[in-house]
């Protein structure tokens, strides 16, 4: 029960998602950490299967079982179904 999980929160996209939450100004999230933020405490909606899509790849790619692009992508999803992306 002593594993440690390594996680890198320094995974980066090779190119940026830009969304308009709340305020409506423009932000850019640079990788999976910055967008589980946003799903976890800013999003306007938390029912949708793109949405709990993109925050289980976003995870994966934290702790390298996944792709940080196949998380983009998936947030990229979950963007356009809660009407966000910029």
């Amino acid at each position: 029960m002593d594993k440690v999980i390594e996680v890198d929160f320094k995974v980066t996209w090779q190119t940026p998602v830009f969304v308009r939450i709340g305020n409506g100004f423009r932000e850019r999230v640079d990788g999976p950490d910055a967008a589980l933020q946003a799903l976890a405490h800013r999003w306007p909606e938390c029912r949708s299967e793109a949405y709990g899509e993109a925050k289980l790849r976003c995870l994966e790619a934290l702790v390298h079982h996944g792709s940080a692009e196949t998380a983009r992508s998936r947030f990229i999803e979950a963007s356009i179904a809660a009407g966000v992306f910029a």
